[in-house]
């Protein structure tokens, strides 16, 4: 088993910041009418600042992964340092580049935080 699937594996079965996130005051939805992956990322945003976030999804292992490792990194960063976030970012978390048609499974969580930060 290669280092990629297991972090997939990892944060597939346990998720981190899986759930509804009280108090939140920026969410979004995201899709993937290609695979069926539906996401919604919730943040708690203070002073420009990401205080909590969390998801909620119904997706594949990737884009739950994904997700979870987003959510874990983006807690203090403001919405300009999302901007420098990318699929080399997501690729580098999940150590490994997704394969190609799976690429929008790994980057839909990252799609949906940009939108509930807008």
């Amino acid at each position: 088993m290669t280092a990629y699937r297991r972090i997939v594996i990892e944060h597939f079965r346990r998720p981190r910041n899986r759930g509804a996130l009280p108090g939140a005051n920026r969410s979004a939805d995201g899709a993937n009418p290609l695979c069926g992956d539906r996401i919604r990322v919730q943040l708690l945003v203070s002073d420009g600042v990401i205080v909590d976030a969390r998801f909620t999804a119904d997706a594949c292992a990737l884009c739950i992964a994904s997700a979870s490792l987003l959510t874990e990194h983006v807690r203090g960063l403001t919405s300009d340092d999302i901007t420098v976030l990318d699929a080399a970012w997501i690729s580098a978390s999940l150590e490994g580049e997704p394969p190609p048609g799976r690429q929008k499974c790994a980057l839909l969580p990252l799609d949906t935080l940009r939108r509930a930060l807008a």
